[in-house]
């Protein structure tokens, strides 16, 4: 069974943006480490389920850079404190106890950081 979503691939078919080879590329990598994660559009961008929550969404704008943002499902789980989360690449700018965000100024630093990326969004689902 493939964790790929049609409507994923019709969002990123339309995609205008100068980072849209970081995402396709980081989408591949990321849907073929763990075939119990899934894909679907949320707030307007491809978004990483784990248990048909929503992990790790894309975020697309402003379209200078390109951000993934590693959060707990669409609402807020309490006040995060009891959360915990190792990063041991660096990649992580903590935006709450419970949120985090990566970004990539460039296809190159997608290209660099692509096995780090994977490794991070497996164990966050799983946080």
């Amino acid at each position: 069974m493939t964790a790929r979503s049609n409507e994923v691939a019709a969002y990123l078919a339309a995609l205008q943006h100068p980072f849209k080879p970081g995402v396709e590329r980081l989408r591949a990598a990321i849907l073929a480490a763990n075939d119990e994660i899934t894909e679907r559009v949320k707030w307007n961008a491809p978004s990483f389920c784990y248990a048909d929550v929503d992990r790790a969404t894309f975020r697309l704008q402003p379209g200078d850079r390109l951000q993934l943002v590693l959060h707990r499902g669409a609402t807020k789980r309490g006040d995060g404190a009891d959360f915990h989360f190792e990063d041991p690449f660096g990649l992580l700018e903590w935006v709450a106890t419970d949120r985090a965000v990566i970004t990539f100024r460039d296809l190159d630093d997608v290209a660099a950081n692509e096995a780090a990326v994977v490794d991070t969004v497996i164990r966050w689902m799983r946080a």
